[in-house]
């Protein structure tokens, strides 16, 4: 006779589902965790979002969801205990335990975490604590762990086009100011020319394959997003700040194509050594002023094809997603 202890610990996700498919993904999202990452040299407690997920066999009714949690917690503790991972180190860590204890095919982890940067102002040298968002993700299969870290930073950008018509009709009020055309010119390089403005959100990811030992610094990626905006922003600022910081911007203008076009051109030269499959995936989103809607710009594929194409090639027929790279096809 089974007794109830027995039966309620029955393993009702081992048996054979009614319809039998497999499955993409089965996993858990919005797992909230306190982690320690190492981030330039040192480990630091971050708050930090977690996904973790794993293919299902047609023959499995059901993931064992309480497993995630525990390999999630296992792999914290043995940071806490030991040294402090790199946020990819620990999305592989997690996704190999995951994939091991699920008894899946492949397991794929995605970590956000927010960490805190100190900066000085650019002009009042005024310190500034600035947030920004540390990415790590590893999908774990058979052929080994693919591994992608990334940022994101939040910038501003001035629109090109709105500026050279606010210059166009500069020029003619200056000229029947009865300024001379070479006056004209003198005035319009050295005054900065209006222009509408948005807060640009930008995010870089750069991957290593199966097999790749090399590290990607977060610092690294983190400049050039900041770079690659018309100017940096800054949480405190003065007067001499404002001024240099409006006055940066609106001498480099850039739509959100610039941006990303920026963000692969510098990653594709900084990590150009990363080797053969390499990855990177570039996305600007700027929050438009004059519009309703937001503006979206991306690029993604091999670093070896897009510096290919940098250098003067051919685009490739198609441009490798990230999710194509992550699966290993493509």
């Amino acid at each position: 006779m089974t007794s109830l202890d027995t039966a309620s610990h029955a393993d009702v996700q081992a048996r054979r589902p009614d319809t039998r498919v497999s499955l993409s993904r089965v996993g858990v999202t919005g797992v909230e965790k306190v982690i320690r990452i190492r981030l330039d040299g040192r480990g630091q407690l971050f708050y930090a979002e977690l996904e973790c997920f794993v293919d299902l066999s047609p023959e499995q009714k059901g993931a064992h969801m309480s497993r995630f949690e525990e390999v999630i917690n296992g792999a914290i503790d043995e940071v806490v205990l030991g040294e402090a991972f790199k946020i990819e180190t620990l999305a592989q860590h997690i996704a190999e335990r995951v994939r091991d204890r699920q008894g899946g095919a492949r397991a794929e982890v995605a970590i956000a975490a927010r960490y805190p940067e100190h900066k000085l102002a650019p002009v009042s040298g005024s310190p500034t604590q600035e947030i920004y968002t540390l990415l790590g993700s590893a999908v774990a299969s058979d052929l080994g762990t693919r591994r992608l870290i990334g940022v994101e930073a939040h910038g501003m950008t001035t629109c090109p086009c709105a500026q050279e018509m606010v210059t166009a009709r500069s020029r003619v009020r200056l000229e029947d100011e009865g300024f001379s055309e070479d006056e004209v010119e003198r005035v319009l390089r050295s005054v900065p020319v209006a222009t509408h403005n948005q807060r640009g959100i930008g995010r870089l990811h750069v991957g290593c394959p199966e097999g790749c030992t090399d590290t990607v610094d977060a610092t690294a990626l983190l400049r050039i997003v900041e770079s690659s905006m018309s100017s940096e922003i800054y949480e405190l600022m003065k007067r001499p700040d404002e001024v240099e910081v409006v006055e940066r911007a609106h001498m480099h203008p850039r739509f959100v194509e610039d941006c990303v076009r920026e963000m692969v051109r510098m990653a594709a030269d900084e990590f150009s050594g990363l080797g053969e499959g390499a990855f990177v995936s570039a996305r600007q989103e700027n929050l438009e002023t004059i519009h309703k809607h937001n503006v979206v710009a991306e690029c993604h594929g091999l670093i070896t094809d897009l510096a290919r194409e940098l250098g003067g090639g051919a685009p490739p027929p198609r441009h490798l997603t990230t999710r194509d790279w992550l699966e290993g096809s493509g």
